[in-house]
């Protein structure tokens, strides 16, 4: 299963999860900067991201190396704002809004979004002992945090793995036939539900059965 457009709104993504990150990163990070450690390898990969940018000639990225602590915050603010504005599917980008997000999850000021038709089709599944496996642009760790404190309770034990842009781009052939190699399962017997054509194409490619959801707000096919 995909999650934006097909388990939970794009409008729940774009106009919940993502404004949360980029209204909050700043006060995030004044909060965090000094006392906590798990921020500093979040960091370290945006910075690497931020050198990569720069190499392929991007000239709007802000100074990640800024020796003033309240500069570097700012610049990493401005940096995350940028790439939150693109959409860019990045990890480091990905990682980082997911621990924000865990944060709003775990205190209550975020529920993730799930369609109504999500946990009846998870307990049938089950049922009929079918694994159910997660393939998002979205970071594991968020992956886990929509379906873990969803508005629909925990949904986490109806799924047997997860995976993201680690196993490689939703747009390429490649990155399915990985996946199918990782669960051990013929891509002729995986089915995979979208709602991004392009990412259907590419399991048709890999050998899967597809199947393109249309939900409220999704583009038009």
């Amino acid at each position: 299963l995909s999650v934006q457009g097909t388990t939970t709104s794009i409008s729940f993504v774009h106009e919940v999860l993502f404004p949360y990150a980029r209204d909050n990163a700043l006060d995030f990070l004044t909060k965090h900067w000094d006392s906590d450690k798990n921020l500093k390898p979040l960091l370290d990969a945006l910075k690497s991201q931020a050198d990569e940018d720069k190499k392929a000639g991007r000239k709007d990225v802000p100074d990640l190396n800024a020796k003033k602590k309240d500069v570097l915050i700012k610049n990493y603010v401005a940096y995350i704002h940028s790439m939150i504005k693109e959409d860019r599917k990045i990890g480091a980008l990905k990682n980082f809004q997911g621990y924000i997000w865990k944060f709003a999850y775990e205190d209550g000021s975020v529920k993730g979004h799930v369609y109504p038709d999500v946990l009846p089709s998870l307990k049938k599944f089950t049922e009929n002992g079918i694994p159910v496996y997660i393939y998002s642009s979205g970071s594991i760790s968020a992956q886990k945090l929509i379906f873990g404190f969803s508005e629909a309770g925990d949904l986490l034990p109806y799924f047997k793995g997860h995976f993201d842009t680690t196993s490689g781009s939703k747009l390429e052939k490649k990155s399915y036939i990985t996946i199918a190699n990782e669960i051990g399962i013929e891509p002729s017997k995986i089915l995979f539900l979208s709602d991004n054509v392009k990412e259907i194409e590419a399991a048709n490619e890999a050998g899967y059965i597809t199947c393109i959801l249309f939900r409220p707000g999704n583009a038009e096919l």
